[in-house]
């Protein structure tokens, strides 16, 4: 069985190359309207799911890896902030703040339906940052596809105090220690698959 990634994002494209294992990709296309009442965890474990349940019919023996992320900031989800105003206003609401970040994974076998999954926690401490710091960091990096308005694999190192939680990968949509758990679940061994 081939692996899939259902997304269309490079950054998770660019994590999962990591590993050395072949894969395709392609972009599900799923409402990704959260449910009324529905917690920030159940909302990414949902979505991932859906990504993955969203391809199975034209990807017949995939293993078809779902993720879904976001970030909660006062027990608000902050979408995409989209532009620069709106990234900066997210940054200055998180200044000083620890914000929580949540990624549904979910990997699930086109033939069979059988699938795993999990939600991963990360949570990162915003340094108290003055409006310029904001502004100039917004510039630079135009963080405007991002949950949370940063890029921590890039200058978004800057804005931090403290990161907590066991894979740092989740900030950028994919968490591959989970990942990788999800797959020996499965009966795959990553080792024996990488190239």
């Amino acid at each position: 069985m081939k692996l899939l990634l259902a997304s269309g994002s490079p950054y998770r494209r660019e994590l999962l190359a990591r590993l050395r294992i072949p894969f395709d990709c392609a972009s599900p296309d799923i409402d990704e309207t959260p449910s009324a009442n529905e917690s920030p965890q159940d909302y990414v474990a949902r979505l991932a799911y859906e990504k993955a349940r969203a391809l199975a019919a034209q990807y017949p023996q995939h293993w078809i890896i779902g993720s879904d992320q976001t970030c909660v900031l006062n027990n608000q989800i902050c979408g995409k902030p989209g532009n620069h105003d709106n990234a900066v206003a997210q940054l200055q609401r998180a200044n000083g703040q620890r914000v929580s970040f949540y990624t549904g994974l979910c990997l699930l076998n086109s033939d069979s339906g059988e699938y795993y999954s999990l939600t991963e926690p990360f949570h990162v401490h915003f340094r108290n940052l003055s409006d310029a710091e904001i502004e100039r960091y917004v510039t630079l990096e135009q963080p405007y596809d991002c949950a949370g308005s940063f890029k921590v694999e890039g200058l978004g190192i800057n804005l931090f105090e403290k990161l907590e939680g066991r894979d740092a990968n989740s900030l950028i949509g994919l968490p591959l220690i989970g990942l990788l758990d999800l797959m020996r679940k499965a009966g795959l061994q990553p080792l024996e698959l990488a190239q």
